[in-house]
């Protein structure tokens, strides 16, 4: 397995349009969120990179929505998704629109990100599916230094074992757009055989659980319990 980190840098696109399919792959990624934007509640929506800026999220119950890259004209904040310029646990929810496709330390950006999320924040993950037409692309070498193939292509599985990592629940995952060039992916073709599909969706939440135990929560206690114990105690040596 190939070693998340490189220092080959990848240009990434600066819309969906210049993605050969590209705005078919929004609409179905679009699609395939509908059912959970209502679901995300809070202050903060950060949308991390000039790609996620473009997905559409009226739909979701976080008013305040952030766009948040390196450069482009629809974004809010300009800054490195290595270093957000965002307080600890201060963000409700977050979306990586194939951020970590073109990303040269995609371990660095999901800890940034999970830095500034709060605990049970949402956090939303796309990206291309190697197992796909798409990732058969990547053997021919033609195609290697074009568009969408030059992406890092990562598998669920080990998209899984770095969230599983940092303690976050999958809510749900997807793969779906089977045929790229077609504009629904192949609805039959898709239905059946989904986990052929071009593009993948992990939705998470960030879980945090004690792993010491804190006394200072049992301390109102403690003086109750003994005088409790002392009292049965110096009942059973009665004669």
């Amino acid at each position: 397995m190939k070693p998340a980190q490189t220092h080959q840098q990848i240009d990434a696109p600066t819309s969906w349009a210049e993605l050969p399919w590209g705005e078919y792959y929004r609409a179905a990624l679009e699609q395939q969120l509908q059912p959970w934007w209502p679901k995300f509640f809070g202050f903060h929506l950060l949308k991390i990179g000039q790609l996620s800026a473009e997905i559409a999220s009226d739909k979701c119950a976080i008013s305040h929505q952030v766009n948040v890259g390196e450069q482009g004209t629809n974004m809010q904040v300009l800054a490195s998704p290595y270093q957000l310029p965002f307080a600890e646990k201060s963000v409700d929810a977050c979306l990586l629109s194939h951020s970590l496709a073109y990303a040269t330390d995609p371990h660095r950006i999901l800890r940034e990100v999970d830095r500034v999320l709060i605990d049970d924040g949402w956090l939303v993950i796309s990206n291309f599916n190697p197992i796909s037409i798409l990732g058969a692309g990547k053997l021919v070498p033609l195609l290697r230094q074009r568009q969408p193939y030059i992406s890092r292509m990562f598998t669920q599985m080990r998209l899984l074992d770095w969230l599983s990592l940092l303690n976050y629940e999958v809510m749900h995952m997807s793969c779906f757009h089977v045929l790229p060039w077609h504009k629904e992916g192949g609805r039959f073709i898709s239905t059946h055989l989904h986990a052929l599909g071009c593009v993948s969706l992990i939705v998470a939440r960030k879980r945090t659980i004690p792993l010491t135990f804190n006394p200072m929560k049992f301390g109102a206690r403690k003086p109750w319990f003994s005088r409790a114990v002392g009292a049965t105690k110096s009942y059973r040596d009665q004669p």
